[in-house]
């Protein structure tokens, strides 16, 4: 399991499966997001956010190329959650050619 989550299709294989993170700032979730993810930017992890996560489901986090997000893992795995990285973030699920969009449901784009 922990190398299915930590690739983009992989996780898109899961996404029902598990809880999605997008750690990214505003303007980046703004500008292209996956359907179904929890927008929890890193700051606010860092300060305790995570809260409404549920313990035992699996935590997959993302950010634009997969560095905020391998920290953001490590704070929930030291939570408590089994989370997951994923490896090269939205860069690596836009070159896969995995769907997300913007808010208004046009194509979304990396930021």
């Amino acid at each position: 399991m922990i190398e299915e989550l930590t690739t983009p299709k992989g996780t898109f294989a899961r996404l029902g499966e598990i809880q999605l993170v997008d750690c990214r700032e505003q303007y980046e979730w703004d500008a292209g997001r996956i359907d179904g993810a929890i927008h929890i930017p890193l700051n606010a992890i860092m300060a305790g956010g995570g809260a409404e996560l549920e313990p035992g489901k699996p935590v997959v986090v993302i950010c634009r190329t997969g560095n905020r997000s391998e920290l953001a893992t490590m704070m929930f795995q030291a939570r408590g959650l089994e989370a997951y990285n994923l490896e090269g973030g939205m860069e690596a699920w836009s070159r896969d050619g995995l769907p997300f969009f913007a808010p208004d449901g046009s194509p979304g784009r990396v930021a």
